[in-house]
């Protein structure tokens, strides 16, 4: 029986349309409406391409957003300069750094930089750090949007083995962390994969849970899932198809039609978690903005 399909779009709706009601009822109580500023540096398309998206989610839930656009010669005192500028503004909310940075650049000191009270993506230690410790934070947007798909599709985490492949600070660490806490939206038991895991296989196929994110085309495979498990696929990928319109199509970390002929439940590449990630950031910023997780 093949695997059924996990809509992040569907999902992602969902959640904008509640932030949009929030918002609307913020304003209506007489505050500003929340408002994100992004950082860009250089011009990177993939990196504008995002900021469009996230630009364009801000105007439909009636989040105001800017970019501030550095050169790519930018020097770290400078970018540190420009983020110190943005968190002493009253009127911003949200701040996020848009990744990667030019070479010269430590996205750990800028993240650093940014005060942990305006920081929407989830990256700062202090934001890291209480979410180890199952306290009130901002959380990574990618992870918390993966928990949104699982609780919306009723999906249970609680005494399931959920294996994270991936063990960036960005994805698979957060998402790991969650997974385990001691709270309604956890208490898992999870393993953490990476690139010198050996034997990968032996860690997939027992998960009844498995969460990919390592970026690497078609990395796990049917024979590596093992029958009824739930497939969270983070991974974009372009890979070269010369009958698409672009010369490229997008395919994730999974073989998708072998896994999906194991797994039951499973999401699509593009279409899955990609919406959340961005729907998620709306709701962090709405809440920078009501002082909810940091009380002004």
């Amino acid at each position: 029986m093949k695997a059924r399909q996990i809509d992040g779009r569907e999902v992602a709706a969902a959640v904008r349309a509640e932030v949009a009601d929030d918002v609307q009822e913020w304003v209506r109580a007489g505050h500003r409406p929340p408002r994100l500023e992004v950082v860009q540096v250089g011009s990177d398309p993939a990196s504008s391409s995002y900021i469009r998206s996230k630009t364009r989610a801000c105007a439909e839930v009636g989040i105001e957003a800017g970019t501030m656009k550095l050169p790519d010669t930018v020097s770290a005192r400078e970018l540190r300069e420009a983020v110190r500028r943005l968190n002493e503004d009253e009127g911003v909310d949200g701040i996020l750094v848009q990744l990667p940075l030019p070479p010269h650049l430590s996205a750990h000191d800028v993240i650093e930089a940014i005060d942990h009270r305006k920081d929407v993506d989830g990256f700062h230690p202090m934001n890291v750090g209480r979410l180890v410790l199952d306290q009130p934070c901002f959380r990574s947007c990618t992870p918390a949007g993966i928990r949104e798909l699982l609780r919306y599709y009723e999906i249970p985490v609680k005494g399931k083995h959920a294996v994270v492949v991936g063990a960036s600070n960005i994805v698979g660490s957060p998402m790991a962390v969650m997974l385990s806490r001691e709270n309604s939206a956890g208490k898992a038991t999870t393993t953490i994969c990476h690139k010198f895991t050996r034997d990968l296989t032996r860690h997939t196929i027992a998960a009844d849970i498995l969460i990919v994110a390592v970026g690497q085309a078609g990395l796990i495979r049917g024979e590596m899932v093992r029958e009824g498990a739930v497939v969270i696929d983070v991974g974009i990928n372009r890979v070269a198809d010369e009958s698409a319109d672009r010369g490229y199509r997008l395919v994730g970390d999974c073989d998708y039609d072998s896994v999906a002929d194991r797994a039951s439940w499973i999401t699509p590449v593009p279409g899955g978690v990609g919406p959340m990630t961005v729907a998620m950031l709306m709701k962090n910023t709405l809440l920078a903005a009501r002082g909810s997780i940091y009380p002004r």
